[in-house]
């Protein structure tokens, strides 16, 4: 047995440095040998089980020529892809990643003492080969395309998709980044699209200074076609008041989609509902008083009259009532009505998640198109991390966001000693320990075979 050279990876040999609290010690660096990153591993065995790398490579053409072409597009995708999901945002860390074994292990290099790209090999990877128009439509319908498998393997029998929009601020001259005066920032204003299983369906780069709901039918119209003939017993949609545009209605009622969308307060509404306006006399309640009502609503610009609940939420201490209206082709009572919608605040938690975790508003490219790739790029990092929680994650651990799964699960030490014909990783054992591993890699293997089933 012996360890591996690290300069066979480009490591280079120093002196170690040592501390004053205990002479004893000495720090050495082996960036070929060791990684603080060992917990990709689980997420690349999950990958292989399910075959969503694989896909990219039937999907993305590669455009390189002549020598230029050292690295396989597939093994540059991964490195794309699991290095957001360690929380390596951009290219500036790929020279390092090349040397890190657990980042040469998943890229699959066949000489593992050799390293993984670097960074402007990635830089051009991800602004050249993805950004020409097939590559970044192809990789703008990946993130679906992993779903749908994923889907089959859940057996959902009902649909419920959340869309909303959000800001990825932005600190230089970035191509069509605008100052939005809704959050007071110079910004992307990119719109999502989530499942009820956090998911992303779909997500759309769009400039800064347009309205929340701008493009919503070129992201919805994919997803609506793929989920058409699935023989789904229910679908819905669910949105905020940006979205209560009476296209959408008519769209989602074409398409067989129930929905639940905020509707803005006005004074044909209060009339409706004047009798839950007026506060009861007597002395206020110590607790939140709730009332709904429904009525039948038509707004100059609807096609047809929809049906409108509403509640009003008197709160102790507050003067005046908390108003809120929706529009929805569901039967529930009312109260239902707004239980199912106050679900969609998971997808701005998904969002959050997104957005610290995978740091996907990092799109500091200068040109639109190449920051749209780095966007699409953090959807199937997001989505890899999200399928890995909810089909693997053992009861115990079940409830790890993505950023306790980053921070507890995949930065784990990790030392690779190279064998005559293995390679053993050695991995830390302390938030998750052998056990927990041994747990995860059967419910990987039970999915791969259920994925293999005819």
């Amino acid at each position: 047995m012996s360890v591996i050279r690290g300069s066979a990876a480009g490591e280079s040999v120093s002196t170690p440095l040592r501390v004053k609290f205990d002479r004893r010690l000495k720090l050495q660096f082996h960036g070929a040998k060791l990684s603080s990153d060992g917990g990709l591993l689980l997420f690349r065995e999950l990958d292989d089980a399910l075959g969503l790398s694989q896909m990219a490579s039937w999907e993305l053409r590669d455009n390189r020529t002549g020598k230029n072409s050292r690295h396989q597009l597939l093994a540059m995708f991964r490195q794309s892809v699991f290095g957001r999901i360690a929380g390596y945002e951009d290219v500036n860390d790929a020279g390092r990643l090349a040397r890190d074994p657990v980042m040469r292990a998943i890229t699959g290099r066949k000489d593992f003492n050799q390293p993984a790209a670097s960074e402007s090999q990635m830089g051009r990877f991800e602004t050249g080969t993805l950004g020409v128009n097939k590559n970044l439509a192809a990789l703008t319908d990946l993130s679906g395309k992993w779903i749908d498998r994923v889907q089959r393997l859940r057996k959902s029998p009902n649909l419920i998709l959340d869309i909303d929009s959000s800001e990825s601020p932005v600190h230089g001259e970035q191509e069509c980044s605008a100052y939005n005066g809704h959050f007071g920032c110079s910004c992307y204003h990119p719109l999502f699209v989530f499942n009820q299983h956090g998911d992303l369906e779909r997500c759309s780069l769009r400039p800064g200074n347009v309205h929340s709901a701008h493009n919503w039918q070129a992201v919805l119209d994919p997803i609506i076609k793929r989920y058409r003939w699935t023989g789904l017993w229910r679908k819905y949609l669910r949105g905020d008041a940006a979205f209560a545009i009476p296209e959408l209605f008519d769209y989602l009622e074409t398409n067989e989609f129930g929905y639940a969308i905020r509707l803005r307060a006005n004074k044909v509404l209060e009339r409706r509902i004047a009798h839950l306006l007026k506060r009861r006399p007597g002395r206020p309640s110590t607790s939140v008083e709730r009332h709904h009502a429904n009525f039948t609503y038509q707004a100059k610009s609807w096609s047809k009259p929809r049906r409108v609940v509403a509640k009003v939420e008197w709160h102790p201490g507050e003067l005046f009532p908390r108003v809120g209206f929706l529009v929805t082709t569901l039967t529930v009572p009312d109260a239902r009505v707004f239980e199912f919608y106050n679900r969609r605040g998971t997808a701005e938690q998904y969002i959050k998640e997104g957005k610290y975790a995978l740091k996907w508003t990092r799109l500091s490219c200068k040109s639109f198109k190449a920051n749209e790739v780095r966007l699409q790029l953090h959807a199937l990092a997001y989505n890899l991390a999200n399928f890995l929680r909810t089909l693997v994650l053992p009861h115990s651990i079940a409830d790890w966001s993505l950023t306790s799964l980053r921070d507890r699960m995949i930065k784990m030490g990790a030392k690779a000693i190279r064998h005559a014909r293995s390679i053993t990783l050695q991995l830390a054992e302390v938030v998750v320990p052998r056990n927990l591993w041994a747990q995860m890699l059967a419910t990987i293997a039970g999915l791969k075979a259920r994925a293999q089933e005819p």
